[in-house]
């Protein structure tokens, strides 16, 4: 779904910076890509690359937990189970709420659910303080992720403002700017 999106915000005319650990679409002069593997250097890049951009796409995540701690060597084989304590990574979304360039950046999350969907995202989009949610149901094989279809509802503050059927994710993405032009 990301790369749906940076290819409708390229079509639209809109310098996009992508900052991903996925591989990238093809590339584009109006496209700057940076490259991240751990949800700390997203964390990073997206503080570095918000300011003074108008808006924010925040179609995934890295990661939402990762190890509380890394062995510096191989771990051998043995007899038994394993037992892996994982910790939360800093949550993106959340930590710009604050932030003194807030205001001028319209913020869009999504809400990867699979139940009490409606419930979930406006939880989310409260919680985070952003400005749109995009929600998927992720419960579901034949959209979403992994699939080259999906169906998604865009809420604001005052509830639900768009319901795209199911669609390529390409006419998503155009949907959703449409969605986020209009909030601009």
């Amino acid at each position: 779904m990301g790369n749906a999106l940076v290819r409708a915000a390229l079509d639209a005319g809109a310098p996009v910076t992508l900052i991903t650990a996925a591989e990238p679409p093809a590339p584009d002069p109006q496209l700057q890509v940076v490259r991240v593997e751990t949800a700390q250097q997203m964390g990073d890049a997206v503080r570095a690359s918000v300011v003074g951009a108008r808006i924010l796409i925040m179609a995934a995540a890295v990661a939402d937990y990762r190890p509380a701690s890394v062995s510096p060597e191989k771990i051998k084989k043995r007899d038994g189970t394993w037992v892996l304590e994982l910790e939360p990574t800093v949550d993106i979304l959340a930590a710009l709420r604050d932030a003194p360039y807030r205001d001028a950046l319209l913020v869009v999350g999504f809400a990867a659910e699979t139940s009490d969907l409606l419930e979930n995202a406006l939880a989310k989009l409260r919680h985070k303080g952003i400005d749109l949610i995009v929600l998927n149901d992720v419960s579901r094989s034949d959209i979403a992720m992994g699939a080259d279809h999906n169906e998604v509802t865009i809420i604001d503050r005052d509830g639900v403002v768009a319901v795209i059927e199911r669609t390529t994710k390409d006419a998503v993405a155009a949907g959703i700017l449409r969605v986020i032009r209009s909030h601009l």
